[in-house]
């Protein structure tokens, strides 16, 4: 991660594995490595598509956390059908995990909204270092995970329309989401002299992506909103804002990132097909789950289903969902969740993971729940607002 202080050791970057990014892993496949995130559910890893390029089938994954140095090894790798390595598309992959991840390891929810662009965002890698003015300066094998600050500012496909063959590839419209490296100056502002989309950036916080960060996330609120994919560097009319003309993360270039609101019915349905023994109907649904060995982590599903005919079988449903505490506590008996759940064009039904804490502790069984909320394209009858669901957890290690 190239950054724009004289120093890239400067505690501004790091990334403590107590913090809340401390689900973005360091992958290695092939000699190769770059980065990925954890996703909801805690079964996946969404990465960039171009680290299997060399048809590597595997991958180990490692988690920096309060539980410490954790590597575990992939199971399987999906990689988008659609990915063009030549013009940069749909550079994604899911690696599932061979073994649960360190319950401190935090998931993340997707970005759904469309409003991504002009907004802020929180980039996160175990990338190449150097400093602005330089690019890249130290490129050795990175085992450090370090954090930067950028805007999203346009996305691909009209930077595309505007520059025409002086852009060497073709990206996908609306599906790349693009950020400069600004160091304050308008000679470096990027897409201030391509586009005139002007923005000096964020002072000593502004960063962008290099090598070994490939795969790593753009959070915007938490929640991943871009796939580190390339950087590049471009000019029009003769006038090149890169501060030294080389393609090196320096002062002046563009960050390209996979634009994950776009992709998130891919993210969503190919991790749904890789859930086990997930129910399919009401009557497969377990509420009562045996807690598990201290160190074991067990996966219980909670079914979202349809009931009725779907007014329109092209549109996208969703509903908002929370876990809530009962008598277990979140983060010490189980995982909580909250995000979006979408039903697809075609889907009627579809599951929540919660991961639950194993322990050893003899105590009596204990109970959480699962609100959902705020139907989109549909309502839950009898003009109710809420629908909850509970479930138990069966203490397994004898009477307190």
């Amino acid at each position: 991660m190239v950054v724009s202080l004289n120093s890239y050791n400067n505690s501004i970057y790091a990334v403590s594995n107590s913090s809340n990014l401390n689900g973005v892993v360091r992958i290695s496949s092939g000699g190769y490595y770059g980065s990925g995130t954890l996703l909801y559910g805690g079964m996946a890893v969404l990465t960039a598509a171009h680290l299997f390029e060399s048809n590597n089938s595997s991958s180990s994954i490692v988690f920096d956390t309060t539980q410490g140095k954790q590597t575990i090894a992939s199971s399987a790798i999906k990689i988008m059908p659609q990915y063009d390595a030549n013009d940069g598309n749909n550079d994604l992959a899911i690696v599932w995990l061979a073994s649960a991840a360190p319950h401190a390891a935090q998931r993340y929810e997707l970005f759904r909204s469309s409003d991504d662009i002009g907004s802020k965002f929180t980039a996160v890698g175990y990338g190449t270092k150097g400093i602005g003015l330089q690019g890249e300066t130290d490129t050795s094998s990175s085992d450090v995970r370090l954090q930067v600050t950028n805007k999203f500012e346009t996305e691909a496909g009209a930077l595309k329309d505007l520059l025409g063959s002086r852009m060497a590839w073709t990206p996908q419209s609306d599906a790349i989401l693009v950020a400069d490296f600004d160091n304050g100056t308008s000679a470096h502002d990027a897409l201030g002299l391509l586009m005139n989309i002007n923005d000096l950036g964020y002072g000593n916080s502004e960063g962008m992506i290099a090598q070994g960060d490939s795969g790593g996330p753009a959070f915007i609120d938490g929640k991943v909103a871009g796939i580190a994919s390339y950087v590049a560097s471009l000019e029009k009319n003769n006038v090149n804002p890169d501060i030294d003309t080389q393609i090196n993360s320096s002062f002046g270039e563009e960050g390209f990132w996979q634009r994950v609101s776009n992709y998130q019915q891919w993210i969503d349905q190919t991790i749904r097909e890789h859930y086990t023994n997930a129910p399919q109907t009401p009557q497969q649904v377990q509420k009562n789950i045996v807690e598990g060995a201290l160190g074991t982590i067990t996966v219980n599903y909670f079914l979202v289903e349809v009931t009725g005919m779907r007014s329109n079988p092209n549109e996208w449903l969703s509903v908002k969902y929370t876990t809530r505490d009962g008598t277990a506590i979140s983060n010490q008996d189980y995982l909580p969740v909250s995000g979006t759940l979408v039903l697809y064009p075609n889907e009627n039904h579809a599951v929540i993971p919660v991961e639950i804490i194993g322990d050893n502790i003899k105590e009596a069984n204990e109970t959480f729940y699962l609100d959902i909320f705020d139907p989109i394209g549909a309502s839950f009858g009898n003009n109710q607002i809420i629908l909850t669901a509970q479930r138990t957890i069966l203490n397994d290690d004898g009477i307190a």
